[in-house]
């Protein structure tokens, strides 16, 4: 008797089929990664504001406070940092005590997608370690931020989860615009806009 299957891919609003266990490069593209991170919360949509704080939003807020801390960085070492919770536009944001009871597997998908993800753009499949490194502080300076202006955190306790942020040359009126959770479209726009800024840098 044949055993059925599993369906493990998802259409995507362009059309493309994405298979989550085995993604290619060919079946991701820019828009459905645009489209699902701006409607996808972070912090599970427990934070302040008429609107969900997206994982478009905060990709974008990560790109600016690595901008600020790496001021010699290239046009792909950005592209990295905006792109580094792309994954999330099919597999969600989980936040990382689930993800650490849930154990390898998640890990492993993450990888796999944000991999095909990377190559999509004519990106080496991961970055170098040192550049992981930089954008893992700026993304838990995000979350600093994130905690302590949106989801109830006091700065003590933030401070022991994510790390103090040392960023002396952020522009602070900037940083209150990117804190200040966007409507839907504002989010998924102005993460196409900064991809394509960096991508039109990189290809010219």
């Amino acid at each position: 008797m044949a055993i059925k299957k599993t369906r493990a891919w998802q259409r995507m609003l362009s059309g493309r089929r994405l298979d989550l266990l085995d993604p290619s490069p060919f079946d991701v593209e820019l828009i459905d990664i645009a489209h699902g991170l701006a409607r996808v919360a972070r912090w599970n949509g427990q934070t302040n504001g008429d609107y969900s704080f997206s994982v478009a939003q905060h990709s974008v807020l990560v790109l600016e406070l690595f901008k600020s801390q790496n001021q010699n960085a290239d046009d792909i070492s950005m592209l990295y940092a905006l792109l580094h919770d792309a994954s999330e536009y099919v597999m969600g944001d989980i936040i990382s005590p689930f993800k650490v009871a849930m154990g390898g597997n998640y890990k492993s998908l993450e990888n796999s997608l944000l991999s095909a993800i990377h190559l999509r753009f004519s990106l080496a499949p991961s970055p170098s370690q040192k550049l992981k490194k930089a954008i893992k502080s700026a993304d838990n300076q995000a979350a600093f931020f994130e905690a302590t202006h949106l989801a109830g955190f006091d700065k003590d306790e933030a401070g022991k989860l994510f790390g103090k942020p040392l960023i002396p040359s952020f522009d602070i009126e900037n940083f209150k615009n990117l804190i200040q959770p966007w409507p839907t479209q504002e989010a998924q726009k102005r993460f196409i806009t900064a991809f394509e800024k960096l991508n039109m840098s990189i290809q010219s």
